[in-house]
């Protein structure tokens, strides 16, 4: 209970409500190099990484997939296209060491979320600000590249 309190989608949920978050929680283990989330698949799950590290990264072309980040901490979770439509995952996600991981169905999140309006409200609240932060991120990069770009083709 104490890990799920930890992933950025949970923060502010009391303990009764994260008691019933962990038990519709199973834990798996997955070997490096495995894959367990690919680009373009159904999102059934969201993902918790409990222990290990998982990469994540994104099909450029055929056979090259460029690296987007690397979990390590205890929380951080990813899948969190299980939470949105149209329920497709965006990104591959690779064990780069041995990992546990904890699942969570998307289906039995969304019924726990319509039974307890104040836990969907606060999941939701949390993702939104999730994606908020990382579209001012991905706009900072974007910056820094146009500049370059522009800084190259200047004589």
């Amino acid at each position: 209970m104490h890990l799920l309190s930890q992933c950025y989608l949970f923060k502010g949920l009391s303990e009764p409500q994260l008691l019933r978050l962990s038990e519709i929680t199973k834990e798996i283990q997955i070997r490096k190099g495995q894959f367990f989330m690919r680009e373009g698949q159904q999102a059934e799950e969201l993902f918790v990484l409990k222990e290990g590290a998982v990469e994540l990264l994104t099909k450029v072309e055929d056979g090259f997939e460029l690296p987007i980040a690397i979990f390590r901490n205890p929380g951080d979770c990813t899948g969190t296209s299980a939470l949105v439509e149209p329920y497709v995952f965006s990104l591959n996600s690779r064990c780069v060491k041995d990992s546990k991981i904890l699942v969570i169905n998307k289906t039995a999140l969304k019924e726990l979320m319509q039974g307890d309006h104040e836990l969907g409200c606060t999941i939701m609240r949390n993702l939104a600000q999730h994606l908020l932060d990382r579209l001012k991120e991905t706009r900072q990069e974007l910056k820094v590249h146009f500049k370059t770009i522009i800084r190259s083709t200047q004589p």
